[in-house]
């Protein structure tokens, strides 16, 4: 039987995202103001020959390699490690950890911009409750949700400021979100690149295992 979490996108988007995605029965796309996912039913390549891509062009993932429709190019690829999480590992914190706002999300948005954690649009801000760590009034550090499904919740946009790296925020963030989603009877999964192998020893340390091998493919249209 199939996962949940084989296809991701696709089951966010027809629930968690359904009131922030357009398209039909057959393939959805999340408003590009809150970020570039999109999928098809059928998982075909060619169902998404009507989308538009936004300025971060489509992101599909999928557990196989996914081509390019007709009017489409491929302008990236990658493997992913999908990390699941029964629980967290303890640690200390030694900083303050606060709620973000609405009135965060510029700021928000210009540290994902530096640190590119991933795709980080406009609004991505509001498909969770993002928390962080500000240094003398300056955000520094951010952590928060993406995808969201029965059962599920991915753990995403963990950034810190270059100059304040090394000092435990990250993993302070991420306990912090993962006790959260294992509060609410979910459990917290992540995505990260199969070629970082320090982030994969950091999602280890913090209770993540393993899952599965999944395909990034990045589709935009040609110039």
């Amino acid at each position: 039987m199939t996962h949940v979490l084989d296809r991701p996108v696709w089951n966010a988007l027809t629930s968690a995202w359904a009131d922030r995605s357009q398209g039909t029965a057959a393939v959805r796309q999340l408003d590009p103001a809150f970020g570039p996912f999109a999928a098809a039913a059928d998982r075909a390549a060619p169902s998404l020959t009507d989308l538009t891509p936004g300025p971060d062009g489509l992101w599909i993932v999928e557990r196989e390699p996914f081509n390019a429709p007709e009017g489409f190019i491929i302008a990236r690829q990658a493997t992913l490690n999908q990390m699941l999480a029964k629980s967290v590992t303890p640690g200390a914190v030694d900083f303050d950890i606060i709620p973000l706002t609405d009135a965060d999300g510029p700021e928000m948005l210009t540290l994902a911009r530096l640190t590119k954690p991933g795709p980080f649009a406009a609004r991505t801000h509001e498909l969770s409750a993002f928390i962080g760590i500000r240094h003398e009034g300056r955000l520094v550090a951010i952590a928060g949700e993406r995808m969201r499904m029965p059962g599920f919740a991915e753990v995403s946009a963990v950034c810190t400021h270059p100059d304040f790296r090394g000092r435990g925020y990250a993993p302070g963030l991420m306990r912090q979100v993962m006790q959260r989603i294992l509060d609410r009877g979910e459990q917290p999964f992540l995505h990260t690149y199969r070629d970082n192998p320090i982030a994969i020893r950091l999602y280890e340390s913090l209770g993540f295992e393993y899952r599965a091998t999944m395909r990034l493919t990045i589709l935009d249209k040609p110039d």
